[in-house]
C-alpha cells in the first residue's frame, strides 16, 4: 500500500488550494456561515466550470471518472478552506446512487447535468431519529392510481434549498437488511413537498423536507423498487469516505493555525509554545489531524481496490474522523483561549463545521457498531 500522491493528485491539490485561497478569503467564509443559504451561486458556477462536479462520473456520461483517493485530496484542500457547496449531496450522494441503481437512460439523462454542475440533487436520507441504517427509513412511498405517492418527513437534509430536485430514501414494503427500501428523484418544485431550513448552531444549513401525498411517476424510481439499499449503502461508504478527506483538511488548517499562534503569542517574554502544557495540547491536534488522515486514505484506497474489508475500513475512518475533528479543534481552543472565539479570527468555524460532521452520515458510535457487525458477519 502506497499513500503517497500521484503526479496528477499533487497536481490537483496544488490547483485546489490556489483556487480556494483566492474565492474563499476568511472574509467571505463568515459572510457565507452568516447568511440565511450557507450557498454561494458564482462560486458553485466556477466549480462547475473547474469540472470537480464531475470527478466521480464515468466520462461516458460527462465526467472524468476519478478514482475516489483523487476525490479524497480535492476534498482536503475544500474542508481545509471550510469550502461550502452541495458537491457531496448531488455529485456523491446522489450521482453514485443514480450510477449504481439508475437505468441507461436515466444516467444518459440525469448524470451529465449534475457532472457539469447545471442540476443539483439534495440527498434526503435521514429523518426524526437522525440515524443511518435501513431500519431508520419509514418515510412511505404507497402505489396508488398507477403511481408513486410519498408521504413522510425527512430531517437535517443538506443542500434541499437550493436543489433543483431531491432524492428521497423511502420505504415501499416491509423487510429486512434493506428490503423494502427505493429510492425517488423528485422534482423540488412537486405539490405537497415543502422544505424548511432548521436553526441552530451548525456548520451546514440544514432542512427538513416534507412530502404530503407527493405524487412521482414510474419514471422517478431509480433503480429496482424495492432492492435500491444495495445502491444506496456504496454511495454512502463512497462519500463517507470523501467527506472523512474534508474533516482532514479542517484538522490540517487548525493544527496550522495553532502551530502559528504558539510561535507569534508571546507570554513572559516567550513564545506560548515554549510551555509544556502548550505543547501538549498542540500534539494533541497533530495526533488527531495524522490519525484522521491515515485511517481515511487507507479507507479511499481499499475501496478504489474493491478489497473485501473496504467497508469497514470506512467505518473505521468515520468513527476517528467524528472524534478527531471535534477533539482537534477542542486542543486548539485551549491554547488560542480567548481569541479562539473570536469570528473574525475563524478558528470557531472550524469547531462549528466539527460539530455537524462529527454526526453527518454517521457518528462513532453508529460506525463502531456497524465495523462490529462487519466483522462479526466475516
Amino acid at each position: 500500500m502506497d499513500l503517497a500522491l500521484t503526479d496528477e493528485q499533487t497536481m490537483l491539490k496544488t490547483a485546489a488550494a490556489d483556487f480556494l485561497s483566492t474565492e474563499l478569503p476568511k472574509e467571505r467564509t463568515r459572510e457565507l456561515f452568516d447568511s440565511e443559504t450557507g450557498f454561494a451561486p458564482d462560486l458553485w458556477e466556477k466549480i462547475g466550470q473547474m469540472g470537480w462536479a464531475s470527478m466521480l462520473i464515468p466520462e461516458e456520461y460527462g465526467g472524468q471518472g476519478a478514482d475516489l483517493a483523487t476525490t479524497g485530496v480535492l476534498y482536503e484542500e475544500m474542508g481545509a478552506r471550510l469550502c461550502p457547496s452541495p458537491h457531496l449531496s448531488s455529485a456523491v450522494l446522489s450521482a453514485l446512487t443514480i450510477l449504481s441503481a439508475g437505468s441507461d437512460a436515466q444516467k444518459q439523462s440525469l448524470l451529465p447535468p449534475i457532472a457539469n454542475g447545471d442540476q443539483i440533487v439534495a440527498f434526503a436520507f435521514t429523518e426524526d431519529e437522525t440515524k443511518w441504517g435501513p431500519d431508520s427509513i419509514q418515510l412511505d412511498a404507497s402505489r396508488q392510481n398507477g403511481s408513486y405517492v410519498l408521504n413522510g418527513a425527512k430531517s437535517f437534509i443538506p443542500d434541499a434549498h437550493v436543489a433543483d430536485s431531491i432524492m428521497v430514501v423511502a420505504r415501499t414494503s416491509s423487510g429486512d437488511n434493506g428490503d423494502g427500501i427505493t429510492c425517488f428523484l423528485v422534482d423540488k418544485d412537486a405539490a405537497g413537498l415543502a422544505v424548511r431550513t432548521q436553526t441552530g448552531w451548525l456548520g451546514e444549513v440544514m432542512n427538513e423536507v416534507t412530502l404530503d401525498g407527493v405524487t412521482v411517476a414510474d419514471s422517478a424510481v431509480i433503480g429496482d423498487v424495492g432492492g435500491a439499499w444495495s445502491a444506496v449503502q456504496k454511495a454512502l461508504d463512497a462519500a463517507t469516505g470523501v467527506l472523512c478527506a474534508y474533516m482532514v483538511g479542517g484538522c490540517r488548517e487548525v493544527l496550522e493555525m495553532t502551530v502559528e499562534y504558539t510561535q507569534t503569542r508571546i507570554q513572559f517574554g516567550v513564545p506560548i509554545g515554549n510551555f509544556q502544557r502548550v505543547q501538549d495540547h498542540v500534539i494533541d491536534a497533530l495526533n488527531m489531524e495524522q490519525a484522521t488522515r491515515w485511517t481515511t486514505y487507507e479507507a479511499l484506497w481499499k475501496l478504489d481496490e474493491g478489497m473485501p474489508d473496504a467497508a469497514v475500513a470506512i467505518s473505521m475512518a468515520k468513527a476517528v474522523a467524528s472524534d478527531g475533528y471535534f477533539k482537534a479543534c477542542e486542543a486548539a481552543h485551549h491554547v488560542h483561549a480567548g481569541v479562539g472565539v473570536d469570528m473574525d479570527y475563524g478558528l470557531a468555524f472550524y469547531t462549528q463545521k466539527a460539530r455537524t460532521l462529527q454526526h453527518y452520515l454517521g457518528d462513532a458510535v453508529h460506525h463502531r457498531r456497524r465495523m462490529a457487525e462487519l466483522m462479526s458477519d466475516a
